[in-house]
């Protein structure tokens, strides 16, 4: 398999895990807040990586300028509309619209970046996304998840039984994560000249992160309740927060970033999108119930169609 297919799959793995980690935040956190520690935490961690690597150095003005508008797309926005999304329609349902991602990217790859698809790798692009629906299947909750854990529903693993969203608030949560797919997408074109460039990872999601760091700081100056909602601090929620930030827009964005440096956007966004298979055995983990069959079957679906990707 190529270095930039390996890295988008990693890249889906470790958005997978925090996309999870945030569904634990539901109720406890407001969107806003979390974004908040989530862009301070990640720019802080990929700027120490950075700066570790020499990847500063080689930056020129015309990357940071590209970089900083990807940041606005494809983290100040997509990634806000992404925790509102996981809170209302839950971590499963969010990752099977953030599949989206990619005909979107697929789509703007043809129209401004003249990339072209060979007929077997849009076959695999068609049964990776096919594989992606399978898994995600019909809503479904369980009672006694077992291991001592609540009663927990399969598309949202959370805390204290907490219910499915009413269907009035899972069409919000549809139409944010489709928000969430557009700014992904575009973030993600627009990142994509800097990166073939050979700007390093680490330093991209720096630059990316830090922008929407200032942002959500720049936030606590608006005197609006809805923007700085009270809060009890918890050392739990905070760590919670930072270990998502952690494996999503810190060490996920930026192996999506490097895969971005060798490969297609199309092809990597479509890879980096296999998060609602990836996440099957994680929430078999965190509830103790084994997905359906037809999950397990769009799993194989999509490994079948990353290897018409691949070979």
């Amino acid at each position: 398999m190529f270095l930039s297919e390996s890295l988008a799959i990693a890249s889906a793995c470790c958005i997978a895990l925090s996309g999870m980690l945030i569904a634990e935040l539901n109720g406890r956190v407001d969107v806003v807040r979390l974004a908040r520690w989530q862009m301070l935490a990640a720019f802080a961690m990929t700027a120490a990586a950075s700066l570790a690597v020499g990847g500063w150095r080689a930056l020129e003005g015309w990357q940071v300028s590209l970089l900083l508008l990807s940041g606005v797309a494809g983290i100040i926005i997509a990634s806000t509309t992404y925790f509102a999304a996981i809170y209302a329609a839950g971590p499963r349902v969010t990752a099977l619209l953030f599949s989206l991602t990619s005909p979107i990217a697929l789509a703007l790859g043809y129209l401004f970046l003249g990339e072209t698809i060979t007929a077997r790798q849009g076959l695999g692009i068609a049964c990776v996304l096919a594989g992606v629906a399978m898994a995600i299947g019909r809503p479904r909750r369980y009672g006694g998840a077992g291991k001592g854990m609540p009663s927990v529903s399969i598309d949202a693993p959370l805390p204290h039984g907490t219910p499915v969203a009413p269907s009035r608030t899972f069409t919000v949560g549809v139409v944010l994560g489709v928000i969430t797919a557009v700014g992904q997408a575009v973030g993600t074109l627009l990142a994509r000249p800097a990166m073939a460039a050979g700007v390093e990872p680490f330093t991209a999601m720096a630059v990316r992160s830090g922008i929407a760091a200032i942002f959500f700081a720049a936030l606590l100056l608006v005197p609006l309740a809805a923007l700085n909602k009270p809060y009890r601090f918890s050392t739990t929620d905070l760590g919670i927060a930072v270990g998502s930030a952690f494996f999503g827009t810190g060490l996920g964005m930026s192996l999506l970033m490097a895969a971005l440096a060798a490969g297609s956007v199309g092809i990597v966004s479509t890879l980096s999108s296999m998060t609602p298979v990836v996440i099957l055995p994680m929430v078999w983990l965190r509830t103790g119930v084994a997905p359906s069959p037809a999950a397990w079957a769009g799993a194989a679906l999509a490994v079948a169609g990353t290897g018409l990707i691949s070979l």
